[in-house]
């Protein structure tokens, strides 16, 4: 599998770690076009593969998959310049966050496009990839994909686009969210008189047992929480607190701004 990436940021570097973990392509098979010559010369020290600063070369290297991992902003401005040089067999592959597809067929000239929403987890082979994709992308381009995205953790296609700037506000913004929580557990720690590195651990262990639990026990997070409140006992205490501080609430909220951002990043 022939790959060129537009855009070396850190999305584009997360899906690189999970394509040469899984040994999905070869970095000889692999071409980025990134205009910072230092961030250039960063993933060719890193991972050996192919750089160059001409999105049109990287567009003409006869790649299978060309991997749009560039700024919402500037997403109408790249596809114009590489309109008419996307071969007709060559598969678009979207990860900007906001790009309708109807927006990437009418900036790119371009039919065959999936659009992807990941999450940086991807580059430890734990995320999540929601993606979609038009018409025009068949059976066996949709094969391509799904191989190249479950080594990245899970993939789940949708035929309902609209999912995906949900998608965008749940679980591609959702490790922010996660880490948020988990850094106020260990400065809640360390105040009750913890050393940090013992609260450090602590948290992180608490969140990944949790997080088994949910998945493997297959149980509502209700039945979970309840399970690990005793009436009247610790647990209880806290989430009382949690409750008057309006933490799910606030929670909900922030998921809805992440989301109205996504539409609005859409028809930019």
């Amino acid at each position: 599998m022939i790959i060129s990436f537009i855009g070396g940021g850190a999305m584009c570097e997360a899906i690189l770690k999970g394509i040469l973990s899984a040994e999905s392509a070869n970095k000889t098979d692999i071409t980025i076009a990134e205009p910072s010559n230092s961030r250039r010369d960063e993933l060719v020290k890193l991972y050996g593969i192919k750089t160059t600063p001409s999105n049109l070369e990287a567009v003409k290297s006869n790649a299978d998959i060309i991997v749009l991992s560039i700024k919402p902003q500037v997403t109408h401005v790249v596809l114009d310049e590489l309109r008419g040089y996307i071969n007709p067999t060559q598969l678009l592959l979207s990860i900007v966050a906001g790009a309708k597809l109807d927006t990437l067929i009418k900036s790119s000239g371009h039919k065959s496009v999936i659009r992807v929403m990941p999450n940086t987890p991807a580059q430890i082979g734990s995320g999540v990839s929601v993606w979609t994709a038009t018409q025009q992308v068949d059976c066996t381009q949709k094969t391509m994909v799904s191989s190249l995205l479950k080594p990245l953790g899970i993939e789940i296609y949708v035929e309902d686009e609209g999912l995906l700037d949900m998608s965008t506000a749940l679980s591609g913004s959702g490790p922010a969210y996660l880490f948020t929580f988990v850094e106020s557990l260990i400065e809640a720690g360390v105040k009750i008189g913890m050393p940090l590195e013992l609260s450090t651990k602590l948290a992180i262990y608490t969140v990944l047992g949790s997080a088994k639990m949910l998945d493997q026990t297959e149980l509502e997070p209700a039945e979970l929480r309840k399970l690990v409140t005793s009436p009247g006992g610790t647990t209880a205490a806290a989430l009382l607190k949690l409750e008057d501080g309006g933490l799910k609430a606030i929670l909900i909220q922030a998921v809805k701004a992440a989301y109205e951002r996504s539409l609005e990043l859409g028809n930019l």
